[in-house]
């Protein structure tokens, strides 16, 4: 299944496209995606948790919400952080009716979250990039590709702490282990639904891919970059990354979000490390 449409948000036009697809493995597809401009969601619920396809649902529909309500766009991060914690009450309010109706005591519904809308800065328009769990936001800018968000995972902790390579994160067997999550009580040592935030310059950017770890999981970057590079329409390139995902084994449910910022002109560098938000910043002065 895939969508497209195009639109001019804040003076900024956006194409974009989107695809999701079950897999060649699971009954269900527990994955969710928004892509309501200028506002952009992809959701993995937790298949080793109860309902997963209700968190990833919950997810969207908070965020459907702040798409169709409005936001102050001078103080996006704010935005974003209201509605995970909303997302956050609203799941941990489904796990408690599920035990009252008799589920286990241990149910627990939880999903990932990745999130992409334009916020204003001091310099115009940017992208304000959230991310909980490991779906991920890769930029894919001049032919190449970049990821922008950082998993929360365990393996992700191993190569932080330079403990083994990103290679072998790759094939470790933990790989799916992931740290925070929305909702998600029975994470080991409990849970976190802390996003960590980015802010992400236009022109940085020519093209966003928003996408779940069906995705990322199945396809290393060169894959993804090859085909981000030869799909002109996103709705061409989300759709192609996914059935790629799916052939290349479809473990898990794939989903991809890509949009294109078009009409852009280069000004400025990108630094990446400059443009990951501290807590402070988040809630402080920048959007």
């Amino acid at each position: 299944m895939s969508t497209a449409r195009r639109s001019e948000v804040q003076h900024v036009e956006l194409h974009h496209g989107a695809a999701t697809d079950v897999g060649r493995v699971r009954q269900a597809n527990e994955d969710a995606y928004l892509a309501d401009p200028p506002v952009f969601v992809v959701a993995d619920g937790m298949g080793g948790h109860d309902r997963g396809d209700v968190a990833s649902a919950i997810v969207v529909e908070e965020f459907a919400r702040l798409a169709s309500d409005g936001y102050d766009a001078e103080r996006g991060a704010e935005a974003v952080a209201a509605t995970l914690q909303a997302v956050q009450d609203r799941i941990l309010a489904f796990d408690a009716e599920q035990r009252a109706s008799g589920a286990d005591a241990n149910f627990s519904a939880g999903t990932t979250a990745v999130i992409a809308l334009l916020v204003d800065s001091s310099s115009g328009p940017v992208w304000l990039l959230a991310n909980v769990g490991d779906s991920r936001a890769y930029r894919f800018n001049d032919g190449e590709l970049e990821q922008v968000s950082v998993d929360h995972s365990l393996v992700q902790e191993l190569v932080d702490t330079g403990q083994i390579t990103e290679a072998a994160a790759a094939v470790h067997p933990s790989r799916n282990v992931i740290t925070r999550a929305l909702g998600g009580s029975a994470l080991p040592g409990g849970v976190s639904g802390e996003a960590d935030y980015f802010l992400l310059p236009l022109a940085a950017a020519e093209r966003l891919l928003l996408c779940s770890d069906g995705v990322s999981g199945m396809l290393d970057d060169q894959r993804i970059s090859s085909i981000l590079g030869s799909c002109e329409d996103p709705r061409d390139a989300a759709e192609q990354v996914v059935a790629a995902a799916v052939e290349a084994g479809g473990h898990d449910n794939a989903t991809a979000v890509v949009v294109d910022v078009v009409g852009l002109v280069h000004t400025e560098p990108y630094d990446a490390d400059a443009q990951r938000l501290s807590l402070e910043q988040k809630l402080g002065a920048l959007p």
